[in-house]
């Protein structure tokens, strides 16, 4: 009697025991995949980014450093061209204009941030005119620089960069003002640079980004210090092309540049003012920001 106790212990435990390491292997092969569970999840793993407004952040490069820093700018809608009428002798064809979440860069591209795109694909850099490189806008880039290097950040940060359409500027721009600039109809004194803004950089060179105030979207040097690229066809009077981006492919016809420059009178740098270049164009007074489209904003 006792040695068939010992016996159906014995059989209980080795049972046990087969059944506790099944139920293991079925829990951690079968169930917990089907499961998102938390975990650590290293930096290359992308998930879902909350695309709340005003929200700052820099995606990471393959070789681990940053790229432009970038902030969220919310839906709405503005009347482009339509401030003041201040651009009336220009004959626009204001209209309002409905625009979409969207991450815009701070600040102008750097020199630092496109030397080290030029750097790593054996690019020739673009000549700074002696005034420095580093943290100044970078110049001497054409339209079609401008949008390898989106191309390029695109790869590096598997996302989806690019240059902002003309409305998207300008919306960022106004960032919810009406007036000529963000901070009132006049343009003051040390506000920006500009061929008659008052700051020590004016008609000379460009300044190191950041030098101002930013605008209540927290974006820097919307006004003056370098004109901006975005991919948008240029037309003297809106028709609908100030809401969508051109391809590389097409050669021909010109861009918008937005924003006025270290050259321009304080009328040429007013956020609605806009003028056109040839996309092989390189100038000294010209540079760019880049946009990521809020629909693409995972991490």
């Amino acid at each position: 009697m006792k040695l068939n106790l010992i016996r159906a212990i014995i059989a209980t435990i080795i049972g046990g025991f087969i059944v506790g390491n099944v139920l293991l292997w079925l829990e951690y092969n079968i169930f917990l995949p089907r499961y998102d569970l938390p975990r650590n999840i290293p930096t290359s793993t992308k998930s879902t980014f909350s695309c709340t407004a005003g929200k700052i952040f820099r995606n990471h490069l393959k070789d681990g450093s940053l790229g432009p820093e970038m902030v969220v700018i919310s839906a709405g809608q503005f009347w482009i061209g339509g401030i003041q009428d201040v651009d009336a002798d220009r004959k626009q064809s204001v209209h309002k204009v409905a625009v979409s979440n969207f991450a815009i860069g701070r600040y102008e591209v750097t020199f630092a941030e496109y030397d080290h795109f030029t750097e790593a694909t054996s690019r020739k850099k673009p000549n700074d005119e002696a005034w420095g490189r580093g943290n100044r806008p970078v110049i001497n880039v054409s339209w079609k620089d401008a949008m390898v290097y989106t191309e390029w950040l695109s790869q590096q940060t598997e996302q989806h960069y690019r240059l902002p359409t003309e409305s998207e500027w300008e919306y960022a721009a106004q960032a919810g003002t009406n007036s000529p600039y963000w901070w009132g109809s006049q343009i003051g004194a040390n506000l920006a640079n500009c061929d008659g803004c008052g700051s020590r950089w004016d008609n000379k060179k460009t300044a190191p980004i950041g030098s101002f105030g930013a605008n209540p979207f927290k974006l820097y040097d919307t006004i003056g210090n370098v004109y901006e690229w975005t991919c948008s066809e240029y037309e003297e009077k809106y028709n609908g092309k100030e809401q969508h981006c051109l391809t590389k492919d097409n050669v021909n016809s010109l861009r918008v540049v937005r924003g006025g420059s270290w050259y321009s009178l304080p009328r040429y740098v007013r956020v609605t003012s806009r003028f056109r270049n040839r996309p092989n164009n390189r100038d000294l007074t010209v540079g760019f920001r880049v946009v990521r489209e809020c629909s693409t904003l995972l991490f």
